[in-house]
């Protein structure tokens, strides 16, 4: 049995513990096993180390709240909670991955979706390869914020190449931060539904969280971290392998990608085909394709998908025929 004391200094504490203490009761329901007492300006926790641990980063969350906003709602209790709360098996048959925002209920939503979470768990790379909204960088963001919720790692890396896909980052408006946000606002979407904002700002600024380009990425090593290499059809031969060795211990990597979107320059070959062949023998290496069955968009785009896969598919045809009736001249 383990004891903690926090001391509440120049803080009102009906503001901060709650109607007859009914923010520490939410807390104290949370963590069953754990004794926490409110008297006077102190917190008394008493319990395992590893339950106090989470106790005392809940109130550290909700100082650091009350100190920027001046009030502490249930609703933030609650939040702060869900975010402490008791780590969920990694049992592949267990669909829920996280709680969000709002007690939004986070897992995978299709087969292939759930065979990405399977490999995750398997394996310390995996490559999640399908069209856009089928979900897959979404999954991997979830999959990122759990471990760092279950304290299987320190902080999570996200990162994407700095492709400008037909627009020209130079006439765009801001330093290169602002320049680039809009290339990783998808990131910052998905993290928007599992992380409060003020939570997420926090992570960030002490970079525990970490979105960044990928020539950021160079000449580290990224250990105790969920690393997530996005878009990564756009990367070069030389760009995956200086990424992919940038593995450190206690590391887990997820690279995504659509290989049917490559917008690199027309004779630049995509480091991400070249890395699933180069690599298809190692051991260790999960690879998970998902398709247009998996989109969970609108139910236009599943069938955009497929129109256009078709297109593909009858241009493809029309070129091999193109070149045997050249090759007979």
């Amino acid at each position: 049995m383990v004891e903690k004391v926090i001391t509440l200094e120049n803080i009102p504490l009906l503001d901060f513990l709650g109607s007859e203490n009914e923010n520490i009761r939410q807390i104290s329901a949370a963590f069953p096993q754990s004794k926490i007492v409110s008297r006077g300006n102190e917190i008394r926790i008493q319990g395992r180390a590893p339950e106090i641990l989470r106790i005392n980063d809940v109130l550290n969350m909700l100082l650091q709240h009350f100190n920027r906003f001046g009030s502490i709602s249930p609703d933030n209790v609650k939040e702060y909670i869900a975010l402490e709360g008791v780590p969920f098996e990694t049992d592949p048959k267990n669909d829920i991955i996280i709680f969000g925002n709002k007690g939004i209920v986070i897992k995978p939503k299709s087969s292939n979706q759930r065979k990405l979470v399977e490999s995750s768990y398997k394996n310390d790379l995996v490559f999640a390869l399908g069209p856009a909204g089928t979900g897959k960088t979404y999954i991997a963001v979830a999959l990122a914020v759990r471990a760092l919720k279950n304290r299987e790692v320190k902080r999570i890396i996200i990162t994407r190449p700095a492709v400008e896909a037909g627009e020209n980052l130079g006439f765009l408006p801001g330093d290169l931060q602002e320049k680039l946000d809009p290339y990783l606002r998808p990131i910052y979407d998905a993290l928007s539904d599992m992380i409060p904002p003020e939570k997420l700002k926090f992570y960030q600024e002490s970079r525990v969280i970490e979105i960044a380009p990928l020539a950021y990425m160079r000449g580290r090593t990224l250990h105790d971290a969920f690393v997530l290499l996005d878009e990564a059809q756009n990367t070069t031969n030389e760009q995956i392998k200086m990424f992919l060795t940038r593995m450190g211990p206690n590391s887990k990597v997820i690279v995504t990608g659509d290989q049917t979107q490559v917008d690199l320059p027309t004779k630049q070959k995509s480091g991400l085909k070249e890395a699933l062949k180069i690599l298809k023998d190692v051991k260790g290496i999960g690879v998970v394709h998902l398709s247009g069955k998996d989109v969970i968009r609108h139910k236009l785009v599943k069938s955009i998908i497929e129109a256009y896969d078709k297109e593909d598919l009858a241009n493809e045809n029309a070129n091999h025929g193109n070149n045997r009736r050249e090759g007979q001249n």
